[in-house]
Parts: C-alpha cells; structure tokens; sequence
C-alpha cells in the first residue's frame, strides 16, 4: 500500500483544486456573458432593419401589388430586373429573402438563408409576429435570423453572419483557458507556500515531540506567539509538558523522600536484630528486660514502617485514584474519627462539638484526614506547653477566644484537644507549643516536620494526606497558632444541613 500524501502536499492539491474550480466557474461565466451581450447586439443590429426596406424586398419579390390589398400571382418568382437599392441600404447588405407558406423562396443577393418549419409557420401567422434562432446559409456559413410575418402569408427572413461573433468567442475562449491555467499554477504554488508557512509551528511541534520520546526531555517548550489555533495547540502542548514534568519531579521527590524517611527505621530494625542474632550465635543471651526492650523497640519500629508505608501508599495514589465520591455526613464521619483518636488519646481529654453537615466525597479518605488531624492534636497537646514558638499569630478567626481556649489549664500546662464542627468548617485546637510563624506556610508538605516535633514519633505526611483529602471534596484546609498558645486546624468543605439541599443529590433531583 502506497504512503498517504503528506499533509502540505494534500492542502497544496485542495487549494489548487479550490482555485481552478472558482476560476473555471467564473471563467464559464465571463464567456456566457460576453456570448450573450454579442448575440443582443446582433439581434439589436437584426431589429434596426428600416421598414422601408422591407418593403422593397417585397416589391422586388411581388412586383408593384400592395401587400395585403391585391391578390398576388401563384408562387413567388425572382424579378429579372435589377432594381435599384433604396435610399439607406448599404451595397453589400447581409442576406434578406421572401418565404411563404409553401415554402417558395425569393432571395436577394447572392446567397439565401436554408428555411425550416419555423419559418413557414410563421408566413402563416399574423402580420408582424417575429421570432430569432440560429441558421445557416445555402453556402453553410452559420448566420443569425430574425423572421418577421408581413401578411397575406408571407414573412421577410433576415440574417447577419456570425462569422465574426464566432472568432471573438473563441478568442475569448482562449483568452480566458490561459488566464485559468496560469491561475492554477499562481494558486498550487501559493497554496503550497501558506501551508508550509502554516505548517511550520506543527513542524516544530513534531520536533518537540521526537525530541521528548527520543531523550525524555520534559524541559522543552515551544516558542509560542499570536493567539491562532496553532498556537493555542503549542501552548496546550506546553502546558501538558509542565504538568509531566511537575509530575514527575513530584514522584521523584517522594521516592527521595521515601528512601530517606525508611532509612532511619530500617537501619533501627538493623541493629537491633543484629544485636539478638549476635546474641544467639555467640551464646550470650541478652538479660531478660534488655530483651523485653529489644523486642518492644522492634514492635514499634515495625509499626512506624506500617504508618510511613500506608501513608506513602496513601499519597502516591494521587488525587486522580481517589474513591467514588457520594453523599457523606461529615459530622458522623468527624464522630467517627473522634472515636478512634480516643482510643491512642490516653489521658488527653477530646471535647466534642457537632452540628450536621452533609458533603460530597471520599468517605474513607475524609474520615482518614481527621482521624489524622486529631492524632496530630493529640500527640501535641501532651507535649509540654510552653507556648507557640515564634509568638501568637494572628487573632480569632470565627470563633471568640473563650470557645478556642476552653478547656486550658490542665495538669502540667497539657488541655483538652477541642472539635467543633459549624456550618460546614471542622476546627480543631489543641494546647500544644504552637508553630512558628515562619513554618507555617510548609505544615502541609510531605515529610515536613517543625522544628518542635522533630524528637517526636511521625512520618511528616499525616497532614499532606488532610491537605489531599480535603482538597479532593473541594474544600481547604488551614493551621494557624491559636490565641492563647497551641494550634488551631480549620477544614473548610462545600456542602449543606441537609442530605436533601445538597448539590447533585436524589432528592434535590
């Protein structure tokens, strides 16, 4: 099978094609106009014919008798003398004769005009009813005829030779097949410029696109400029290359991350199995509550690779893998979450506060979002309290500072950790020692830990998977210091009291 056509090739044919259509159509039409104005002109020529003259032909066909008023004699004979032309009429006048309705003919000149059933017709219909058509003469020279009834069935036939208008037409002709052609050629030939010009940023697009499946160069760009659809196709392109490559720097920086994050604990778990290995081979044991330490410290180091693998898991779903979203009572959801974080909570008290508030999302991910966020609150509000580090940020926002600091002042600095769901904004305030000013702006990267919580147990995703849950429903969330020292979180999510109310829903529908 042959190749197709490339696509200049095939825009320079269809312009050229295009082209030679229009040009034949208006050449067709120059050429019927001009054949129609030649042919009036000669019917104009044909009707100025005087009616003296006319009368004469009659005269010399008929003899002296009146048309009309005196029978004529039977059949219609040449007249042997040679009269005079009339006053007017030139010496080399076209082809004139007399018909009638049998057909006799009675020419002046040297040549007569062939008669057709047209013509005896009209001998036989009333005087001066006419009619023009194409003929020829009895030497075969094609001529143009007009013939009039003059009565008494008898019709005068008169003709020009279109010898003339013939050998204009085909000049014409000729004329307008050469401009046709050279305008083809002008349209193929401009046709193929503008497409290569056209082309030229598709060519370059190409270019990029090779270049990228040949080095795997996500860094390239394409020079854009105007605001055409190529452009639009250079600049989408553009656009798609960015987003790649942010993904791509975004994987390579969690696997970076990940490989440094397990690398504490799995050389943790390192040591200490070499250390009861060595113990079994060199026939030392370890003393009992050594021992018991040991494995405690394997335990937990197992259950912090557990966390950091599921949370690593968690994030490298991406906001494209998330689950079905449906109709979701977060307040439920936040109940639920509460639960579960009493059960890690141990001495720190959880004050709950709940109104309903109906969303639209991933259950499970959301659910997993704010039991994060309250083991966060948790694990700070039993850290000593010895203020935000960097000074209080900022003042109230949305709620008064009794509601914030409600529940201050248990033992040892510690407070509760407070929940408080309203009007679709989930904040929560623990009593810990705050954020400084100058990290908050980074509490929701993965693996970011504050200068504060670096000697406590945590991957550093625990809030980048909040950040992604809730940014999945559409919704924010913030952590800022809190008035009167620890943090306060706010989770903002679209929705409504009321399943019904909600956008999308059954009943709603």
């Amino acid at each position: 099978m042959r190749g197709r056509r490339s696509l200049r090739s095939r825009l320079t044919v269809l312009v050229a094609v295009a082209v030679a259509v229009a040009i034949a159509v208006c050449a067709g039409a120059c050429w019927f106009i001009v054949r129609k104005a030649l042919l009036d002109q000669v019917d104009r020529s044909l009707e100025g014919s005087r009616r003296g003259q006319i009368e004469w032909v009659a005269g010399h066909c008929l003899g002296d008798a009146a048309i009309g008023d005196v029978p004529v004699p039977d059949g219609v004979r040449p007249r042997a003398d040679d009269r005079a032309l009339p006053p007017g009429l030139p010496p080399n006048f076209p082809p004139i004769q007399l018909v009638d309705a049998q057909g006799t003919v009675c020419a002046v000149g040297d040549t007569a005009i062939k008669v057709v059933a047209e013509d005896l017709a009209l001998a036989k219909a009333p005087k001066g009813t006419r009619a023009r058509r194409d003929g020829v003469t009895a030497d075969g020279a094609e001529v143009r005829v007009t013939t009039r009834s003059i009565g008494s069935g008898y019709a005068v036939m008169e003709a020009r030779e279109l010898g003339e208008f013939k050998t204009t037409l085909t000049g014409l002709a000729g004329i307008l097949a050469g401009v046709a052609g050279l305008g083809v050629v002008g349209a193929a030939t401009a046709g193929r410029l503008i497409a290569r010009t056209t082309l030229r940023p598709v060519e370059r697009l190409t270019g990029a696109v090779e270049h990228i499946a040949r080095t795997e160069d996500l860094g390239t760009r394409i020079p854009v400029e105007g605001t055409d659809e190529i452009v639009r196709l250079g600049t989408s392109f553009n656009a798609m290359t960015a987003a790649l490559a942010g993904s791509r720097e975004r994987q390579r920086r969690l696997i970076a991350d990940a490989g440094h994050e397990l690398r504490t604990p799995l050389t943790s778990l390192r040591t200490n199995v070499d250390l009861l290995l060595r113990s079994e081979n060199t026939g030392r044991p370890l003393a009992p509550a050594a021992r018991h330490r040991l494995l405690g410290s394997l335990k937990a180091q197992f259950e912090e690779m557990s966390t950091l693998i599921g949370d690593l898991l968690q994030l490298a779903r991406g906001e494209e893998e998330h689950g079905p979203h449906t109709e979701v009572a977060f307040h439920e959801v936040v109940e639920s979450a509460v639960n579960r974080a009493r059960l890690r909570a141990g001495s720190i008290p959880i004050e709950v506060d709940l109104r309903p508030w109906y969303v639209r999302g991933d259950q499970a991910a959301l659910e997993r979002a704010v039991v994060n966020l309250l083991d966060n609150a948790v694990k700070f509000s039993g850290a000593p309290a010895d203020g935000p580090a960097g000074g209080s940020a900022g003042g109230s926002t949305g709620e008064s500072a009794a509601d914030e600091g409600a529940g201050d002042g248990g033992p040892g600095g510690r407070g509760p950790v407070v929940v408080r769901l309203r009007d679709g904004e989930l904040t929560v305030r623990d009593h810990g020692p705050g954020i400084a000013r100058d990290e908050l702006s980074y509490v929701f990267d993965r693996f970011w830990r504050s200068s504060s919580a670096r000697g406590m147990p945590g991957s550093g995703l625990g809030l980048a998977i909040v950040a992604q849950a809730v940014r999945d429903a559409g919704g924010e969330a913030v952590l800022e210091n809190a008035p009167g020292g620890g943090a306060l979180a706010r989770l903002r999510l679209p929705g409504a009291v009321a399943p019904e109310s909600l956008p999308g829903s059954a009943v709603a529908r």
